[in-house]
């Protein structure tokens, strides 16, 4: 299955934010929008992502001043990407080496999608068990 397959599948809706919005800022839409990871967006190019993990590391290390500062401070800005044509199995590998959770997709350098570590196991089951389907066919048509 390819990653293009997922996004047609799941849609391509991205949540944003802009580097110099606050890390309180970042929490609360992620909050409202019931995501684990937010793109920073700057001009229309993709500067860095946000995560939850981010922002529990910000208030670990800095406390609660931490959510008066700029999201540029804390965002990942060494951001992994993946191309419409890669395969569920290619990511999953790229993601569980880097520790990672989510992968903002991008075709000639636009934005054109995320998907997450959830959306990647969910279409991997998806494939096993349309095999397995198959596979209880073949054997029941023999």
């Amino acid at each position: 299955m390819l990653v293009s397959q997922i996004l047609k599948a799941k849609g391509d809706l991205v949540f944003t934010i802009a580097p110099s919005e606050t890390v309180s800022a970042v929490a609360a839409l992620l909050h409202a929008r019931r995501v684990g990871a937010l793109v920073v967006l700057e001009a229309e190019q993709v500067v860095g992502i946000v995560s939850e993990r981010d922002v529990v590391r910000a208030l670990a290390r800095d406390g609660p001043g931490a959510l008066n500062m700029p999201v540029s401070r804390y965002m990942t800005k060494d951001v992994q990407f993946a191309e419409p044509g890669e395969t569920v199995d290619a990511l999953l590998g790229r993601m569980t080496d880097r520790r990672i959770r989510h992968l903002p997709v991008c075709k000639t350098e636009r934005l054109v999608g995320l998907v997450s570590i959830g959306d990647l196991v969910k279409a991997k089951i998806s494939e096993v068990e349309a095999e397995a389907d198959g596979l209880k066919a073949y054997i029941a048509a023999s």
